[in-house]
């Protein structure tokens, strides 16, 4: 089986504003999250943001606009790259060579050369639904990665789906209380779905967290470090 193949194995409050998910372009989805979020940020002057997905204008457009300089980090596009490369590598390798397989390794390996930053560069992370389909190695090495580039009092905006996701999605800010869910091919299936447990778990080095349940089987979370 190829590494690919082998990937695929606080407080809450209701969302009553949010609408059902559909399948269809220009899904707009109302986000409490959101609103919070930018509230948080509002003193901030020059302040720099982390999107853990793939660039979307009308994204780097409302922050730059706000004041703050975007960066964008792909992190499934790369490390589906990375799973990719390591592919090739083991088919090139000498017959009868020992190649390292080890997930923990493929992870500590992509982790040196991706997220890589000086501590405390960035006032807030959009991880998006991102940390649903990272490989279970891979997870925590994220996690602890972004409480390193975070500054104080930082902050990550996720998405946590309730079951398995159905479909995949790109996410992008429409305006100050709305994403749009953008359908789209996955890259991988969906690894997990964190229940809030686990979530404040998962973040325990961040001081606080709060999650806003919605009704379309989407948990939205604002973590503080």
């Amino acid at each position: 089986m190829s590494l690919l193949g082998k990937t695929r194995g606080g407080t809450e409050r209701a969302s009553p504003s949010a609408p059902p998910s559909s399948s269809q372009p220009g899904n707009l989805r109302a986000s409490n999250a959101l609103k919070d979020f930018l509230w948080l940020l509002s003193d901030v002057e020059h302040g720099h943001i982390l999107d853990l997905g793939p660039v979307a204008q009308s994204t780097v457009s409302f922050f730059t606009e706000r004041g703050f300089k975007v960066y964008a980090e792909d992190l499934l596009r790369s490390w589906q790259q990375h799973l990719r490369q390591e592919e090739a590598r083991l088919r090139n390798a000498p017959a009868g060579s020992k190649m390292d397989l080890d997930r923990a390794a493929l992870a500590e390996n992509f982790m040196n050369e991706n997220l890589v930053h000086p501590a405390g560069t960035f006032h807030a992370v959009l991880a998006w639904d991102l940390l649903d389909y990272l490989d279970s190695e891979l997870l925590p090495r994220v996690v602890a990665r972004l409480y390193d580039i975070l500054r104080s009092d930082g902050l990550v905006l996720g998405v946590f789906h309730s079951k398995l996701a159905e479909s995949f999605h790109r996410y992008r800010v429409v305006d100050a209380q709305h994403i749009e869910l953008i359908p789209t091919h996955a890259l991988f299936p969906p690894q997990r779905a964190l229940q809030n447990r686990e979530i404040l778990n998962l973040f325990s080095r961040f001081r606080t967290s709060k999650t806003f349940v919605g009704r379309d089987q989407l948990r939205e979370a604002l973590i503080t470090r």
